[in-house]
């Protein structure tokens, strides 16, 4: 769910080297440690609250916190204040997939119709699909259906519902099993086999075999009851005012709630501690290199290298100390968390925050582990960061211009040129890396002016070139962690025939908003979020980072293993009363030219229609500098935005139901199917 957040959130990357402190001779100086470093997470990177627990050999040996649970009370953290743990929920449903497995009531490497009988795609190769492929990434679809998931106070299961029926006329943008790339729908599909085969629901399961057994007393699901003022309150930049809880309704892959104490005790039985629940040998099953069964970059030193479940199997920096890290981040849109373990060694940190991101977060909990195990004595000393210079430039061979061209990856193409033995790029990992220039180094390697960025092209077995990124970054403060992606494949021209190609070239540029999207999303935080702009380039043939096929359709072109090619998606367009609709992952979409005015009289009403879909207005001369006052529904609400796309009003956070409306910006309505509206409009 990580990209999701990305988006609300441009983290700005700071390319400052950052030493670790000195060594470590005891524990409260690992206390002292953590404690500058979870302050530092709170005054420089968003955080609000964060919470962190080290369990050793079953003992919690650290627990602490920083930062506040209320702004407004100032009320601090404890050990019992509550978060969302985004994806290291997965690792929940991983475990009960294997404990499944273990009792002989699945096969995890039989097809996944053999236990959800109605699952069903418009490609036949979805019949390949084993749980297996769920679990390490590589099932081959592409990847998620955030709709109707992320929800203010709200746990409407539609997600959950309609997820096989929006399956249904899909297709996989790859063979099952063929690479590994990071995939929401498949946990969620875990989550509905699950139900199938115990025949109780999926928060029934995580209670009856994992929560009462462990007396886990704060692991929720949205679907629970429980005091949501446990719940670590959260906010946006700039307001002041709690924004409503939470709920992200995908549980099996990002909806569970705990604390660090018991995302730690949970990790007793990921590292086969706690054979009651789950066997050793199902745990150690959970560890191997799944992502090595596919395509994947050479380097073994990385943050990403999938097994079942684990995010990371071989997690840097520990691999330099030979010593085996397990990793699950996870991310929503207000909170974060991660889950290390060292199975080894019986050790294990969660860290948990409202605010920030779990790459900061892992950085944390890397950081305190190595000062622990310092510590005890397990590592002699503590390893140096890496550190780089600036890098010498020097003759490329003229067969790497070969490699310039086109260029994909999911949402966009670019046109990647090299020349003088120069490359410049766009922003890359999700934006935590700015536009910059790369300059040829020898070895077919590329560098940024700092040195510690690599680019290089990598022609893999499935024929595909990739645009491979080595970065290590730097967070000040906090420390340095390294990544290595495929960020872009080559791509081939698509040449279109005139009349398609003038019918796409109308779309350029244009902005299509959702309807689909209940008023109590998450998404209407941000325009960017509801909204889809297509960029079209006719000439290649490529639109928004789809390859055209027809006046109407564009397919998804990303075969991108690792991060980079998640989230895929198609376009389809369609006409209805002559005016044109988008339809991604199963949502609609409506043209920003076919949206009306709202500038009819000082007092009326609005409806909902009868099909339940939001209606967007765009805010005109008339209607604009007046103060806008909304009577909603119960369960209706609004959102304003300006010219630019940036919210001023969301009135299921602010609950203020009176606006300015700015010139050239837009206004949603959504609720219930007939819903009314009753609105006044103040003359200038």
């Amino acid at each position: 769910m990580k990209k999701m957040v990305c988006v609300m959130m441009t983290a700005v990357l700071l390319a400052i080297p950052f030493t670790s402190a000195s060594a470590q001779t005891n524990p409260d100086t690992v206390k002292e440690k953590a404690q500058v470093l979870a302050s530092k997470m709170v005054s420089d990177y968003g955080v609000g609250g964060i919470q962190y627990a080290i369990r050793d050999h079953g003992s919690v040996v650290l627990s602490d916190s920083a930062g506040v649970y209320d702004h407004a009370t100032k009320q601090p953290v404890t050990r019992d204040t509550m978060f969302g743990i985004g994806s290291v929920s997965k690792m929940y449903v991983s475990a009960a997939t294997m404990k499944l497995a273990e009792s002989n009531q699945i096969d995890i490497d039989k097809p996944l119709t053999t236990y959800i009988k109605n699952f069903k795609m418009a490609d036949p190769r979805y019949t390949k699909i084993t749980p297996r492929m769920l679990l390490n990434h590589s099932s081959g679809l592409y990847g998620s259906h955030y709709g109707n998931s992320m929800l203010f106070d709200d746990n409407d299961t539609q997600n959950h519902d309609e997820l096989l029926a929006k399956l249904r006329s899909e297709h996989l943008k790859s063979d099952p099993g063929q690479f590994s790339v990071y995939c929401n729908d498949g946990f969620q599909l875990l989550e509905l086999l699950v139900e199938r085969v115990s025949g109780i629901s999926y928060s029934q399961f995580l209670e009856t075999y994992f929560s009462k057994p462990l007396h886990l007393t704060s692991t929720k699901t949205p679907l629970d009851s429980f005091d949501r003022n446990k719940l670590a309150k959260t906010y946006l930049p700039g307001l002041d005012k709690a924004l409503p809880v939470e709920n992200s309704n995908v549980i099996g892959t990002g909806g569970l709630y705990s604390t660090a104490e018991e995302v730690s005790k949970f990790a007793e039985v990921l590292i086969g501690n706690s054979t009651a629940i789950l066997s050793e040998k199902s745990a150690i099953a959970m560890q191997s290199d799944e992502y090595r069964k596919g395509i994947w970059v050479p380097e073994e030193t990385n943050t990403t290298n999938y097994g079942l479940g684990w995010d990371a199997v071989r997690l840097a920096p520990f691999d330099d100390y030979g010593i085996t890290a397990l990793s699950k981040g996870g991310d929503t849109f207000m909170y974060h968390a991660v889950l290390t373990t060292l199975p080894e060694y019986d050790i294990s940190i969660a860290v948990l925050s409202s605010g920030g991101t779990s790459i900061h977060n892992t950085i944390f909990s890397s950081n305190i582990l190595l000062d622990y195990l310092k510590t005890k004595g397990i590592i002699k000393k503590i390893l140096p960061e890496k550190t780089f210079q600036p890098p010498v430039k020097t003759d490329m061979p003229a067969d790497l211009s070969a490699y310039s061209g086109l260029y994909g990856t999911v949402g966009t193409t670019i046109n990647v040129k090299i020349k003088d033995g120069e490359i410049d790029l766009p922003a890359l990992n999700g934006g935590f890396i700015p536009p910059q220039t790369y300059l040829y180094t020898g070895s077919g390697q590329f560098k940024n002016r700092e040195g510690n960025l690599i680019v290089s092209f990598d022609k893999a077995k499935n024929g595909k070139t990739y645009l491979k990124l080595n970065a290590h970054l730097n967070f000040p403060g906090l420390g340095q962690i390294v990544m290595v992606t495929y960020e872009f494949h080559k791509l081939n021209p698509n040449l279109l025939n005139p009349t398609t190609k003038k019918v796409w070239e109308q779309r350029n540029g244009k902005r299509y908003f959702a309807l689909d999207e209940k008023i109590t999303s998450l998404q209407y935080l941000n325009q960017a979020l509801v909204s889809k702009e297509i960029a079209v380039d006719s000439e290649q043939g490529y639109a928004s980072g789809t390859k055209i096929v027809s006046g109407n359709t564009a397919v998804n072109a990303a075969a991108i293993p690792i991060l980079s090619g998640r989230d895929a998606f198609d376009l389809n367009f369609y006409k209805k009363n002559h005016e044109e609709y988008l339809t991604i992952n199963g949502q609609s979409f409506i043209r920003e030219d076919a949206i009306e005015s709202f500038s009819q009289g000082n007092s009326s009403i609005r409806r909902i229609p009868s099909n339940g879909q939001a209606v967007w207005y765009k805010i005109d001369k008339k209607s604009a500098n007046r103060e806008l006052t909304v009577k909603t529904p119960d369960s209706g609400g609004f959102a304003v935005y300006d010219a630019k796309g940036t919210l001023v009003n969301f009135s299921k956070i602010s609950n203020n139901h009176s606006v300015v409306l700015p010139e050239g910006g837009k206004i949603v309505f959504g609720g219930k199917k007939g819903e009314v509206f009753k609105i006044h409009l103040k003359s200038n």
